[in-house]
């Protein structure tokens, strides 16, 4: 009988496994297929290898190796597959990154995307490779259309109607049949979904959900910008209905099953623009000479019932998204400007954490639980700072005894090894018509540092009472924590040799010797124009902070234990911390850890189009201001070099443009990716991270986004 030829991609797969845990050798492997000569084991050897690259399998300790179960799939024919999501680039080509979490991109050419839409959920085949090629793959399956609505203009031509989008990730016209027009006009901006792509179409069919109007307008525009990243334009009738219910006043019998704090100095500080008022201060001297302070978190768990129609809008949109000229809320107005909000000379309710500190604002006692407040006043950053800075005005003999102890909690913060990232933040002063006539950078002051250091010890503090075990304690409960990892190696490692031809001396032998370095460099360098490039490129190495039920604490601020629980009325996993430390506290059982991690991995990817519409937001207003500066000069500093050119950053404004590559046609330019320099080969010109420039504002494309620059000299 002919012996059956053995495919041994899928024995060793196979063998991994069935083994479970077990990690084996190389030669181990080859014995449980049934291969014990040297040039059968030498094949295995190479498998394994190539496996090992495509991370389908894992090294595990010296010389043997384990299944990768987070990112290899096979189904009955033992080809390999992952399932994720397809983020589409401006150029065409896309990339998968697997549902199940680690291992590289998956890189799908154009030709390979089959009829797959950016945001759809796909299913992938991958391609062999060899380790120093990058994973390809090809989709073969949709197996979930995105929901998503798409912004662009609707175009009339010849009794044909179809939708351009706004997205360069939507590189196909979507075709619009009369009968799903629904009143738009040729040139106006609009909402589309797409409702059918058959594989025999060469475009999707959609249908008109919304007209938004005219582009460029204002408006239009911010709107635009929500529908892009995922977030409604309103709350649904069903849902104001439900809120509109909600009494307005505060029972004796809910007052009387809480801490009552009425009596004690509180106040709030926040931007002078403000409305929802999240986080309350109370502060009292103790007479064994403690200093009592009250952080008072708005108890929207109160109002907000768990899977009522109000927390179900509050869970899709995640957090609330903060736009240049508007705040579009997590809640409905009633709940997020006055029920929940902690307006000044009001009775509100919270959930509280309460801190006796001594001098040196060590912690000695803390208390968890819900509370009553009475806000004796609300102030604005800049009226706290001026109470800071001139000693007296009202409530001070409050204010200076937190903000001494507040400056020893962020003292013995940075000295535990936190980093001390500072940026600017970009502000407007917008006219009647939302037109950008100024900006300005905002710099955090010791007014927001005081309410910073008070936020972080309450979130820590939270994390801490939940997710730290104690003697006799049987098991950690589910939480939601705030998780941050560590720098990515490899770009620390580039990161580092760049650092060191700046002059500066980066250390990476442990956590303690980086931060300290890290923090070393980011004040050395404010003494020059290096500073915003230095902060960036730091923020770059980072990885992304998120929310998790699996604790690895957080890697920037140095806390082992760290939650949200400060934000409920904007932020949607405060409002689950709310819930689950009440319950916890009360000694209710641990909830269920795969829900709640989906819930986690939801919030963040909220919490990220968020933050996508704010950019987008400000560099539409860039864009808009720059566009009546047309052939200006102005002082930047370079921030990217790509192979189709140079990026800079106006230093006044912060708007960034591209200088593109043909501008520099005095000599043969090439990339220096190492040093982030774009040189000259003959007459030796250099351009790298944190170069000095001064450009000229050459066009503006408003509608895209886009500003071009033209260099007119290296400073």
């Amino acid at each position: 009988m002919k012996k059956k030829k053995l495919n041994l991609g899928n024995e060793i797969i196979k063998v991994l496994s069935e083994g479970g845990n077990l990690k084996y050798n190389y030669k181990q492997i080859a014995a449980k297929i049934g291969i014990f000569d040297k040039n059968g084991r030498e094949k295995v050897k190479r498998i394994i290898e190539d496996f090992v690259s495509a991370k389908i399998i894992l090294t595990a300790g010296r010389g043997k190796y384990r299944l990768n179960p987070k990112h290899y799939r096979s189904d009955v024919t033992g080809r390999n597959y992952i399932t994720g999501q397809l983020t589409v680039r401006a150029s065409g080509s896309a990339f998968v990154i697997s549902e199940n979490g680690g291992g590289d991109d998956i890189f799908i050419s154009e030709g390979n995307l089959q009829n797959a839409l950016h945001g759809d959920t796909v299913k992938v085949l991958l391609f062999p490779t060899r380790k120093e090629k990058r994973r390809e793959g090809e989709v073969v399956e949709i197996v979930k259309r995105s929901k998503k609505l798409l912004t662009g203009i609707i175009k009339q031509h010849s009794g044909t109607c179809y939708f351009m989008p706004d997205s360069p990730s939507y590189k196909r016209d979507v075709l619009i049949p009369t009968r799903f027009v629904n009143g738009a006009k040729n040139g106006e901006k609009v909402v589309v979904s797409i409702v059918d792509w058959t594989p025999d179409s060469r475009s999707p069919i959609g249908k008109v959900e919304n007209v938004l109007g005219k582009p460029g307008e204002h408006n239009v525009e911010m709107n635009a910008i929500l529908v892009e990243n995922d977030f409604p334009l309103r709350f649904s009738p069903e849902v104001e209905n439900e809120v509109a219910k909600f009494e307005d006043y505060l029972s004796e019998s809910e007052i009387n099953k809480r801490r009552d704090f009425r009596a004690v100095p509180t106040f709030t500080i926040d931007p002078v623009d403000a409305k929802d008022f999240d986080d309350a201060i109370s502060y009292e001297k103790l007479e064994s000479g403690l200093h009592r302070v009250g952080i008072h978190i708005a108890d929207v768990s109160f109002y907000v019932k768990k899977n009522s129609l109000v927390d179900k809008e509050a869970y899709e949109r995640g957090t609330s998204v903060y736009l240049v000229d508007r705040v579009v809320p997590m809640l409905p107005e009633k709940l997020s400007n006055f029920l929940c909000s902690l307006r000044p000379n009001e009775d509100k309710l919270c959930y509280s954490a309460v801190f006796d500190l001594d001098d040196n604002a060590h912690v000695r006692r803390e208390w968890f639980g819900r509370t009553v407040i009475h806000s004796n006043r609300q102030f604005s950053y800049d009226e706290v700072q001026e109470i800071i800075e001139n000693k007296s005005s009202e409530m001070s003999e409050v204010i200076l005894p937190v903000y001494q102890l507040t400056q020893k909690l962020r003292k013995s913060r940075l000295e535990n090894f936190a980093i001390n990232f500072e940026s600017a933040e970009v502000k407007f002063v917008l006219d009647e018509n939302g037109k950008p006539i100024d900006i300005f950078l905002y710099e955090s002051k010791e007014s927001n540092f005081l309410i910073e250091e008070l936020m972080l010890l309450a979130n820590k503090k939270v994390a801490e009472k939940i997710g730290k075990k104690v003697a006799r304690q049987k098991e950690i409960k589910t939480f939601v924590y705030r998780i941050h990892d560590e720098p990515i190696s490899d770009k620390l490692e580039k990161f580092k040799t760049f650092a060191h031809k700046l002059g500066y001396d980066l250390k990476t032998g442990s956590r303690k010797a980086l931060v300290s370095s890290f923090n070393k460099m980011l004040e050395e360098s404010k003494k020059n124009h290096e500073h915003d490039m230095i902060n960036q490129l730091t923020i770059r190495l980072m990885a992304r902070a998120v929310y998790s039920t699996e604790n690895i604490g957080h890697y920037g601020l140095a806390f082992p234990y760290y939650t949200h629980f400060t934000s409920p009325i904007r932020r949607y996993p405060d409002l689950m911390v709310h819930r689950l430390l009440d319950g916890y506290l009360k000694g209710k059982p641990s909830v269920n850890k795969d829900e709640y991690e989906t819930y986690c991995k939801h919030a963040s990817q909220m919490e990220q189009k968020a933050t996508e519409a704010e950019r987008s937001s400000i560099k539409f207003k860039q864009a808009e201001y720059l566009s009546e500066r047309v052939g200006q000069e102005f002082e930047a500093i370079v921030t990217g070099i790509a192979k189709w050119g140079v990026y800079a950053e106006i230093k006044e404004s912060k708007c960034e443009g591209l200088i593109p590559i043909r501008k520099f046609d005095d000599d043969f330019y090439y990339i220096d990716e190492d040093n982030y320099a774009l040189i000259g080969l003959h007459k030796g010109r250099n351009l790298q991270m944190g170069s000095s420039v001064i450009i000229k504002v050459e066009g503006v494309d408003v509608l895209k986004k886009q500003i071009n620059f033209d260099i007119v000299r290296i400073k």
